[in-house]
This record gives C-alpha cells, structure tokens and sequence, in this order.
C-alpha cells in the first residue's frame, strides 16, 4: 500500500468531518507545523526519555506529543497550559493507562524549558 501524501491525508479528514473555516484553518496549521518541525519536535520528545527509546514509545502517544509540542512552541495563540491538559486527555481517551501520566510529564517538561528552547525560525 503507497504512502499518502501529507496533503492528501488533511483533505480525506476534512471530508470525513465538517468544521467551521476557523477550525479547518487551525487543523491546518497544526497538521501542517506539526509535519514541518517533526525532527525537532522528536528531538525535544527524545532528550526528555529516561532510559527509553523513541522507537517504543506508542505511536498515538508520540503523535499527541508532537501536536501538542506544535501547538505550545509554535502556535502562541493557543496558553501551554491548554496544550498540556489536551494532550493528556487524548491520551487517556486513545491510548494506554499510563499513557496520560507519561504525556503530561514530556508536555511538563516541555512547558518549563520553553524559554531556553532553541526554537527552529527565531
């Protein structure tokens, strides 16, 4: 099965829901920020690993992550603190146990080193 383009995966989402033009155009930005800065993005994520590596780290955990880390670092419309609660509750709902309290703990951590992050763009 062939690998479907970052553009061809938005719009089969969007047809699937309907959203008002303000929700499709944040979903946008923060599919789009998110694909864009994904190297960075999973460096921040494996610096914050404790004897851990990313490759076993659950794939609906470290695509909430990186959406969230999007959306704290280069989204600034959105407060951390609102980043970090979503994130949690997406994967309490979508994901394993222990997955909210190790999500929470990454977006934390995230959240107190960001203004000491070397940022890509500043």
């Amino acid at each position: 099965m062939a690998e479907a383009s970052p553009d061809k995966i938005l719009e089969d989402l969007m047809s699937r829901h309907t959203v008002d033009t303000e929700s499709r155009e944040f979903m946008e930005r923060l599919f789009n920020t998110s694909l864009n800065q994904k190297e960075w993005i999973r460096t921040q994520i494996e610096e914050r690993l404790e004897n851990w590596d990313i490759t076993r780290v659950a794939i609906i955990d470290l695509l909430v992550l990186q959406m969230m880390i999007a959306e704290m670092v280069f989204l600034e419309d959105i407060p951390p603190k609102v980043s970090i609660a979503e994130g949690v509750e997406i994967a309490r709902k979508y994901s394993t146990d222990e997955s909210s309290s190790f999500v929470n703990g990454i977006l934390d951590s995230v959240y107190h080193s960001l203004e000491e992050l070397s940022v890509p763009g500043e």
